[in-house]
Order: C-alpha cells, then structure tokens, then sequence
C-alpha cells in the first residue's frame, strides 16, 4: 500500500507524462529568450538582437514580416537582411511556419498562461471567452504592411509583442510593453488568444510559410477512437477539423498548425505524432 508521499510523487510523474512535450517546448522556448539576455549582459555573442533581426553566432537572422516591411518602406534589401530571411524562410519551409509561434515566440508563452487562467474564470462567471472572425488577421497583416509603404516607417515594430519582449528583455522596457499588457488582460478576461489567433501578422505569415512544410502531425485513423481530447486541447481549434473530424486526411495541412505538440501529448490513443510527411512513406 502506497502512503501520500508515494501517491503525491506518482501524481507528480503523471503530470509530467502527460505534459512531456508541453514542457519540452516551455523549456526550448525559455532558453532562446534567454539566450538574448545573456548575449547582450555577459557579452557571449550568441544570440543578439531580437526576434525581428539578429544575428547566432555572427550568422544573419531575419523575421519575414519585418523584412517586408522593411523592404517596402525603404524601397531597398541589403544583401544581410537578404542572407537572414533566406535562412528562416529555408527553416520553417521545413519544419512548419507557426512553430515559431508555440517554440520560440516569448507573448506566445505569455498567452498561453493567460489561456489557462481565462479557462478557469470562466468557469466562475468571471471572464468571458468571446471568438472573431479568423479572416480578421489577414486585413491586420495586409494594413502593417500598407502603412511601412505609405509612411515610410516599419510601424508594426514598435507594437509587435514578440519584439517588444524581447528588446525589453535586452535594452529594458519600453511603451510597447503597455500594448503587450493590454493583449494580455483582454486574453485573461474577454478572449482566449485574442492576438494569435485574430491579429498576429507574424504568425499570419509564417502560416502562410507553414502550408507546404513537410514536418506535420500525423493522424492514425484506426488507432483513433474519436475522443476528441485533442481538438480540446488544441491553441487554434479548427485545425484539426479536416483531419479528424471527417476523416479525410492523413497530415494536419493547416497553415494555422503550430507543431506545438499538445495534441500529441492529449491523445490517450497513440493515434496523433510528428511525422515527416513524403518521407515516411519511404521508410
């Protein structure tokens, strides 16, 4: 017979095994941030810069949707700004676009803490959830880019939370974290992921980017049992529509698809993974 202690710590590791790749993303995304602090204030020269432009070991990275604006108020693309979106264009072609979104972007851990707490008040009358019209991100995503052109002037840098943490982070705070903020308390009491999923062009492009990516989650049809824990459990909630729910697809082909894994991690089945699609098939 087991005493607390024993049930408290198999508590313990069952949270941790439900919650593997959760954890294993929190502490991915942690370590890039951090590694931005630590590059700038103990000088190692790693990581440096922000989430819009930085260079890792010395080599050009460059955020797509800051390089468009970029480009479209200076009329002008430098041959490093070119290198650094070449190399994160080359990667999330692979990998899948929006697994920047749930693997490195710092308002995403952020919201997605807010999540949880907006799921509990909720529950106690507290906070509303309320949805909006998906398509919103594409007009937000087009104006950004509209106004770099008429103004002459990357207007959506000051405003990107993903940039604002990470230059507060680095350079100290600053008014953007004032809108970062404001997101996240409409996240907590009105919408559930308010700027990820109605507003973010960032992740509006790496959707885009993310469509034809042959790193996917996989669905096992005959080991499903149509629980739909993971649609529970999923940060965007029609991705996995086409999928499971007809049964008419093999790979989550949604742009929207973050590879975040938490849909891995809820189904009790071993019906959902990660699979290289095209490349499995040859294995």
């Amino acid at each position: 017979m087991r005493g607390p202690g024993q049930r408290k710590e198999t508590i313990r590791n069952d949270e941790i095994a439900v919650h593997r790749l959760r954890n294993t993303r929190w502490a991915v995304l942690i370590a890039i941030n951090a590694l931005f602090f630590l590059s700038y204030y103990l000088d190692i020269q790693i990581l440096e810069g922000t989430l819009s432009g930085s260079r890792l070991l010395g080599f050009h990275l460059a955020d797509p949707y800051a390089t468009g604006q970029i480009v479209l108020a200076t009329r002008n693309l430098p041959v490093n700004l070119l290198i650094g979106v070449a190399t994160i264009l080359g990667a999330y072609l692979v990998l899948g676009g929006r697994t920047f979104c749930s693997w490195v972007c710092p308002y995403h851990l952020l919201a997605e803490w807010c999540e949880s707490l907006n799921k509990v008040l909720v529950k106690r009358g507290i906070a509303r959830n309320r949805a909006f019209d998906y398509s919103l991100k594409y007009w937000v995503w087009a104006l950004f880019l509209a106004l770099a052109w008429a103004t002459e002037f990357t207007v959506y840098e000051m405003f990107s939370p993903p940039a604002v943490i990470t230059r507060a982070l680095v350079y100290g705070s600053s008014i953007g974290l004032l809108f970062t903020a404001l997101l996240l308390a409409i996240e907590v009491f009105y919408s559930r992921r308010f700027w990820c999923r109605y507003l973010c062009p960032v992740g509006t492009t790496y959707n885009f980017i993310g469509r034809a990516a042959p790193f996917k989650i996989k669905w096992n049809q005959d080991k499903c049992s149509n629980c739909k824990e993971c649609q529970q459990a999923c940060m965007v909630p029609f991705v996995l529509a086409d999928t499971v729910n007809r049964g008419k697809l093999e790979y989550v082909i949604s742009g929207e698809c973050t590879r975040c894994g938490l849909c891995v991690d809820a189904c009790q089945d071993g019906a959902l993974n990660y699979s290289v699609r095209y490349l499995d098939k040859l294995i």
